[in-house]
């Protein structure tokens, strides 16, 4: 597989989407332990959607996860939501094989990911949710210097339980 050094990192680099890796992806999306987290669980998602869903949005600050020791696709982040009048915007990503989490890719991609947003798409503000039983993602969003900004109480139901959604953002100036 071929990949591009968009943003690098001294672990990890963010490149552009390859639609070669969409049967990785859907490994993935189709993954329970990946997708409560990120709160798709009630959707499938077949090859050819994510083939479709790579192609159309692989130019829209999307990014692959690479691990830089041997240029193995990890995970997936991306900016969204971007308001360029209210120089604001939303994040997210996630690590795919349990074996990569926990190491601090997550953290050093997101870095880049939000550097990149305030360095060259100009926001100021950039937001994320998480839910509140994912406290390895809260913790790692807090390494990076996110704080929590709100909750929206019980709106994340999951196995029989409801959880909360937790807003978290991070200002321009509160960068390192």
């Amino acid at each position: 597989m071929r990949y591009f050094k968009k943003l690098v990192g001294n672990r990890v680099y963010l490149s552009p989407m390859n639609v070669e890796d969409a049967e990785t992806y859907v490994k993935w999306l189709n993954d329970f332990n990946i997708t409560d987290g990120l709160g798709s669980s009630n959707r499938i998602t077949s090859l050819e959607n994510e083939k479709e869903w790579v192609k159309h949005n692989s130019g829209q600050y999307q990014f692959a996860i690479i691990r830089l020791e041997d240029d193995q696709l990890i995970g997936n982040c991306g900016i969204q939501d971007i308001q360029q009048l209210r120089q604001c915007a939303e994040v997210g990503l996630f690590i795919g094989e349990e074996e990569n989490r926990n190491k601090g890719y997550g953290a050093e991609a997101l870095n880049l990911l939000v550097d990149y947003g305030f360095d060259y798409l100009n926001l100021n503000n950039i937001m994320l949710k998480v839910f509140s039983f994912n406290e390895r993602a809260i913790n790692c969003y807090k390494k990076v210097g996110f704080k929590e900004i709100g909750r929206r109480r019980q709106a994340y139901y999951l196995k029989g339980r409801f959880y909360d959604e937790v807003y978290m953002d991070i200002l321009r100036e509160e960068r390192n």
